[in-house]
């Protein structure tokens, strides 16, 4: 394991830049006190860009969780809250299918929707808005189980339809040889009607093949007349470097809203060497776009992407002590300090 290869910095060692993002969101005081979802409503997509209900441009930032069954002392009020106060105005709920106890292998699946109506329900108390994340990734091709995928979103957009602050990602990473986009596309062309029967105006976000970094092909044969959607983009900065910046200024040339629905500043493991200089190229990237963007992962487990050491045995209130060097990122970045 790489986690330990690369001694901690204290975060006073962290570089700090000016954080280009919405003014509405800036400034730290006034986000602990807002109400993100009462200040901005309902979103939608202007051309690229994701927008409140006025119109006006919105970044969308927080953590993602790691699996829910795996770390769910993480779903509760006070560890949003803590995170609210820092700057997020989001929460990812990551609910692996196929993992080891995921919803389609053999886990308990009341017991993950009851962690999501826990998640769903802190974050609209809250304030914030969230991501329903129907998370494949051992199962690779998502229409491995659409099946499973069309009951689930029928049942979970029946519950939260009246919820205008949750977000629907129906594909987290897809993958292998044989998941092309025209794969993913039609995965995407049966789930999303399902979605629009009780949500039609809520944004669904799309993964990508290879782990979602190919949203150039997305771009170039797009998704129509689906409502609003977004393409997922997921990077890790030592891994995922300035061909994969590149792919995603290709697709917001060509006209597709790009949502950097989960990334980290380490390898693609989620674990290994932290590389700091593209961790801020796609910051810059990020922020001179306005592109929204949840990072992984909020949980103590002994890896460079987990947010809180692992010895820290605190689910909320987090201080600089207890939290790892992508902790202290995240805490610098959602508070623009």
């Amino acid at each position: 394991m790489l986690a330990n290869a690369k001694k901690e910095k204290k975060y006073s060692d962290i570089k700090i830049e000016t954080i280009n993002t919405n003014t509405n969101i800036n400034n730290n005081n006034t986000m602990k006190k807002m109400n993100y979802f009462e200040e901005n409503g309902k979103l939608q997509l202007k051309g690229t860009q994701l927008c409140n209900a006025k119109g006006e441009p919105i970044q969308l930032k927080g953590p993602s969780t790691l699996g829910l069954v795996w770390y769910p002392e993480y779903i509760n009020k006070e560890a949003f809250r803590t995170v609210k106060d820092w700057g997020a105005n989001l929460i990812r709920l990551a609910m692996y299918t196929m993992e080891e106890d995921g919803y389609l292998s053999g886990g308990d699946q009341e017991y993950t929707k009851g962690l999501i109506e826990k998640g769903v329900k802190y974050a609209t108390e809250l304030g914030m808005y969230v991501i329903i994340d129907w998370h494949i990734l051992s199962d690779g091709n998502p229409q491995t189980h659409i099946t499973e995928a069309k009951a689930f979103f029928e049942e979970i957009t029946d519950k939260y339809k009246g919820y205008d602050n949750v977000l629907y990602e129906i594909c987290n990473e897809p993958n292998g040889e044989d998941v092309t986009w025209p794969v993913v596309k039609a995965y995407a062309e049966e789930i999303i009607p399902i979605i629009r029967k009780n949500c039609p105006d809520s944004i669904v976000l799309v993964g990508t093949p290879v782990w979602s970094q190919r949203a150039d092909e997305a771009a170039d044969l797009p998704l129509v007349d689906c409502g609003p959607i977004m393409y997922s983009v997921h990077y890790y900065a030592a891994t995922h470097k300035q061909p994969l910046r590149d792919i995603v200024t290709y697709a917001l040339g060509k006209g597709a809203p790009i949502f950097l629905d989960e990334y980290s500043i380490c390898d693609a493991s989620g674990d290994g060497e932290i590389n700091e200089d593209e961790a801020y190229a796609w910051e810059k990237l990020a922020d001179d776009n306005m592109l929204s963007y949840a990072q992984w992962n909020l949980s103590n487990r002994a890896e460079s992407s987990a947010m809180v050491k692992s010895e820290c045995t605190k689910v909320s209130d987090w201080g600089d002590d207890d939290l790892t060097f992508t902790g202290k990122w995240m805490k610098r970045r959602l508070s623009g300090k």
